[in-house]
């Protein structure tokens, strides 16, 4: 049986906002450095927007319905797990790609890989 998490994930993967879309095109088919991302992952009781298990960085593409208290919490929770949460708002994604692709990829090229037996499995 699924958990709602994943129930979530799934609808979540069909309605992709243009920003998470756009960015889904360049960072899937490990396009980034070879690494290798998943889009709206599970991750405990949250779903994730882009995760890379290898480096444990989750990447985050807010829209004006994002409550950052609530945001905050979720970011504390998958730093607890070991994870490095970047977030950009959508129209950053959209007006500043460049921008928003070097981040992404300085965080992956400086996080640590972590013990290798976590990666692309549950936690």
């Amino acid at each position: 049986m699924k958990s709602e998490s994943q129930h979530i994930a799934k609808i979540l993967r069909k309605r992709l906002t243009d920003a998470e879309k756009f960015l889904w095109g360049h960072v899937r088919g490990k396009q980034l450095e070879g690494f290798k991302f998943r889009r709206q992952e599970p991750i405990g009781n949250y779903v994730a927007d882009f995760v890379c298990y290898e480096k444990r960085v989750i990447v985050e593409v807010d829209g004006s319905q994002h409550c950052s208290e609530k945001d905050h919490e979720r970011d504390r929770w998958f730093e607890g797990q070991g994870f490095k949460v970047i977030r950009f708002w959508n129209n950053e994604v959209l007006k500043n790609t460049e921008g928003v692709w070097e981040v992404i990829r300085k965080t992956m090229l400086i996080s640590p890989s972590p013990n290798p037996s976590h990666q692309g499995r549950g936690i």
